[in-house]
């Protein structure tokens, strides 16, 4: 079992390695440690198969005993925590007022 050392809302990438292309625009890819085959929109850059291409998503759950995230890439993607690799850590946004008005 991985200790898991991400939060809900943080920046993630996934690097997932390109199996065919579909359409013009579609690239079906294989995402690490998650069983079924994923498709993505692709429509600037002329990736072929074998190679790899950096996924970026925001976690939505982390399951602490199962070491596993799911990250939103457009639908959830569960994963195991170790294939994943930090962007950006979530911080809340910052209150300019308080929220209780000042005593008269």
């Amino acid at each position: 079992m991985a200790k898991v050392s991400f939060n809900i809302g943080d920046e993630v990438a996934i690097t997932a390695k390109v199996r065919r292309r579909v359409t013009k625009d579609w690239v079906s890819v294989s995402v690490p440690s998650y069983g079924q085959p994923h498709s993505i929109v692709d429509r600037t850059s002329k990736v072929k198969q074998g190679q790899e291409i950096e996924l970026i998503g925001h976690v939505t759950y982390v399951d602490r005993e199962a070491g596993k995230v799911t990250v939103n890439l457009g639908i959830p993607v569960t994963v195991k925590a170790d294939t994943l690799r930090l962007v950006t850590r979530y911080v809340p946004p910052k209150r300019k007022t308080p929220l209780v008005d000042k005593a008269t």
